[in-house]
């Protein structure tokens, strides 16, 4: 018997999910509603034909039987999936624009706040919410929850937000793989990075807080304590000076005060590092031979280890070795962390930036907490925030100081409005619940973080019926507010091609032919071979902070007191006899922070929320694998599962997630641990940057 062979169209998209890889994806469309597999572009230069298994397996999350398909309306307690009933789309807007009328007219513009985040990374639809927010005069928001840590930080030095090929790390002889675990969360880099192990018998060295998938593949893995990177690569820069390995005729050219620095690093010694970092001073030793000796040395920079309150401070000192070396002078050498700020976008039109008044004020999204409770230091002299519009993120999951955040989302006089995929916990606390696409069911322009394209998401499947995009909401919220902007009523294809054409990249029939622009700088910006991105020209060992903007979010104090050169600043949370443990929120293999965790597979790989910790520090507290424990510290605690693991320091713990918080016992996820209090020098998260106590029970 002859079976009819399956018949489908490839069709090319852009993975739209919160990862610098931003992976060109080949798409199974097996109808106009359906998708099949979903495979890597193998004609894409970073991209390879590798993706992450999250999104090869993408047709279970798109075609997933819970997602939202009706708006929904609140009729019975918060947080409670059953207490909402449908309501027609036309009424949902409706009730939205009045209670948002309503308090505009009670409140004030700024007693609105929309809150948005990277639930997608495309243009239109992430960024859009942000015309609306302009042109009405609502509540700006200063996007803390992820990367100004570590963009502050890699700038201080750079003066530019760009590094070397991320393609050249396949051309180097030495790979630096810093604070991230790129094996689960950016496969690409370790693509690269394996290539040039095969071609070139290239080493690969990993820096990170525990033996994870990246780990592994490792010549050299050095494990140390979080929050101590800087300690570390003062120390690798002291042997640099110590044993000829520094470029002086490079430093004298290209950086601004090597003798400083040296004569600063003369007593961050390897041993000096060991007792604050727990790294062997041999195995600093070793990896500043390697370094040194090694000129096409390629530093691939991640976030992970920026996430700490001295992050910022971490990020400039690590990339400080790459000018020590004049590792920039080499291809295949240089640092890397992300490359914003090449392609220099027009977003005027998405954004509706001729509209923005910067005497509205900005509020700090990783405070949300604080924010809801009127903290002053947040709300200062402005209105309580009385309305929410949310799109693209899930606070009551990602956001730090659960217990802040949840109190704030209970109050009984805010109107809460979540535009989604799924009923998360923060839809669940809505008063009004609509359904979104998700990206193969609509347009969108993208840009690459972690390489150098800039990408076309076309549509290429209907959404189910009563799901309905970002962009298409923002606008009929529009006219119903009142809001007049020309990007209002202009399609998101028309809004790509304007802003192709604004900022000089041409226009959406050209990417659409194309599939995506190649941005990548010439060898010498890229490597800063003409000058570093500062007025001088010069890469900045001794960055002034207080210079960095946003300005207002960071004490005044805290701000003057960040090293003035390379060092271990002292503002982490260190570990005291009462909270003995330092705890790791680190991300797993199979979430993305909280995308994901509605698929089947993704749950079945992860299993359960559990908390890594070295044996011996288990044998101290009489547990053993499997074992339940209470973890807390002063912000809330949470029971979990022990899983003993060798691959840490003693007093360190690591909780791979996100985990939803109803995957906990008690209904509290790991970040009732995590603290809000805003990182120097412009804001930022310190996930990682926790102390806690641990108790048997």
């Amino acid at each position: 018997m002859q079976t009819m062979a399956a018949v489908f169209e490839h069709r090319h998209s852009v993975c739209p999910h919160d990862c610098p890889s931003t992976c060109a994806l080949e798409v199974e469309v097996l109808d106009n509603r359906r998708i099949g597999k979903v495979r890597g572009a193998k004609d894409h230069s970073y991209t390879a034909g590798v993706i992450c298994s999250k999104v090869a397996r993408y047709a279970e999350r798109i075609h997933h039987p819970d997602r939202l398909t009706v708006p929904l309306r609140r009729k019975g307690d918060k947080g409670r999936r059953d207490s909402f009933v449908p309501i027609d789309w036309e009424d949902a807007l409706d009730i939205v624009a009045e209670e948002l009328l309503r308090i505009e007219r009670k409140d004030g513009s700024e007693a609105i706040w929309p809150y948005n985040y990277a639930g997608t990374m495309g243009l239109v639809m992430r960024d859009g919410i942000n015309r609306l927010r302009h042109v009405k005069g609502y509540s700006g928001q200063h996007s803390t929850i992820c990367v100004p840590l570590a963009w502050n930080g890699f700038i201080a030095g750079t003066g530019r937000l760009a590094g070397s090929d991320p393609r050249e790390m396949a051309r180097s002889d030495l790979v630096v793989i810093w604070g991230t675990n790129a094996a689960s969360t950016q496969v690409n880099v370790m693509t690269h990075a394996l290539e040039a192990r095969r071609e070139r018998k290239a080493r690969i060295v990993v820096i990170d807080t525990y033996r994870n998938a990246t780990a592994k593949q490792a010549d050299l893995f050095v494990c140390l304590r979080p929050g101590t990177d800087g300690a570390l690569a003062c120390a690798v820069m002291h042997v640099l000076f110590r044993d000829g390995h520094a470029d002086r005729e490079y430093l004298a050219r290209h950086t601004d005060c090597p003798a400083d620095l040296e004569r600063h690093l003369a007593s961050r010694t390897p041993k000096w590092a060991q007792s604050i970092t727990g790294v062997p001073a041999q195995t600093i030793e070793e990896m500043a031979r390697m370094i040194g000796t090694v000129p096409r040395t390629y530093l691939r920079l991640g976030y992970g280890f920026s996430r700490q309150r001295n992050g910022a401070v971490n990020m400039h000192a690590a990339a400080s070795i790459a000018a020590v070396t004049g590792a920039w002078r080499h291809e295949g050498g240089g640092a890397f962390h992300s490359n914003g700020a090449i392609y220099h976008w027009d977003k005027t039109m998405i954004e509706g930036l001729d509209a923005l008044d910067p005497s509205i004020r900005v509020l700090d999204q990783s405070r949300i907490g604080a924010v809801l409770e009127g903290d002053r230091q947040d709300i200062a002299d402005g209105p309580q925030v009385k309305g929410l519009l949310i799109q693209g993120t899930n606070p009551m999951m990602v956001a730090p100081e659960y217990e802040r955040v949840r109190r704030g989302f209970a109050r009984g006089d805010l109107f809460v409005c979540v535009h989604e995929q799924f009923m998360t916990e923060t839809a669940a606390v809505a008063d009004i619940v609509l359904p979104a696409t998700m990206f193969m069911e609509h347009d969108d322009l993208y840009q690459a973080g972690g390489q150098q394209h800039i990408l076309l998401g076309p549509k290429l499947i209907d959404p189910p019926a009563g799901c309905r995009s970002n962009h298409e909401v923002v606008c009929a919220l529009a006219r119903r507010l009142g809001a007049e902007h020309p990007g209002f009523s202009m399609t998101p294809r028309a809004l790509i091609d304007h802003t192709l054409g604004a900022s000089g990249w041409g226009s959406i029939e050209g990417l659409e032919a194309d599939r995506w622009i190649d941005c990548q700088p010439p060898f010498e910006q890229a490597h800063y071979i003409d000058g570093f991105g500062h007025p001088d020209g010069k890469f900045r060992f001794a960055p002034n902070w207080a210079e960095f903007e946003p300005q207002g979010f960071i004490d005044r104090a805290l701000l003057e007191s960040m090293p003035r050169l390379p060092d271990h600043w002292e503002v982490i949370e260190e570990a005291t006899d009462e909270m003995p443990f330092r705890l790791v929120t680190a991300p797993s293999r199979h979430y993305l922070n909280s995308t994901f965790t509605q698929s089947p597979s993704s749950i079945r790989r992860e299993s359960h929320p559990k908390v890594m910790m070295h044996p011996d520090d288990a044998r101290d507290l009489g547990v053993d694998e499997g074992d339940r424990v209470l973890i807390g510290n002063r912000r809330g605690n949470l029971v979990i599962r022990i899983e003993p693991f060798e691959g840490l320091q003693r007093g360190v713990v690591v909780i791979e997630g996100l985990w939803p918080n109803e995957a906990f016992e008690e209904g509290k996820g790991v970040n009732v641990l995590t603290g809000a209090d805003a990182a120097a020098p412009t804001g930022g998260c310190a996930f990682h940057d926790n102390r806690v106590w641990i108790r048997a029970q």
